[in-house]
């Protein structure tokens, strides 16, 4: 449990693809008004959870883990697991759905 760290094009692979544990990665940038509403509520669940990581990955300064993953709209949030993509979540969510989203992916 803890905080939420930032990841780059340069340590995704070792942060997010390599990780024994799932991650969510939140894919925003500073302009963004909804990924600014939705950090206290990934800062939460980062505090209470300790069944999954949560990075964030700044889409202006780290292009290439987005484009890679297709990502088009911010703020995305890509669940990883086991190396690959188990859930994406698409817009700023308030905390109890965007839970309800990742849950089933977590077990």
């Amino acid at each position: 449990m803890g905080a939420i760290n930032e990841v780059t094009d340069n340590n995704f692979q070792a942060e997010v693809i390599e990780s024994d544990q799932p991650v969510l990665v939140d894919f925003w940038a500073p302009w963004c008004g909804p990924c600014r509403a939705v950090a206290p509520v990934l800062e939460e669940i980062a505090g209470e959870r300790s069944d999954v990581k949560i990075v964030k990955l700044n889409t202006d300064e780290n292009q290439q883990a987005a484009a890679a993953y297709g990502v088009i709209s911010i703020p995305t949030m890509i669940l990883f697991k086991n190396g690959g993509e188990a859930h994406r979540v698409v817009g700023a969510y308030p905390k109890a759905k965007l839970l309800s989203e990742l849950e089933p992916k977590l077990g």
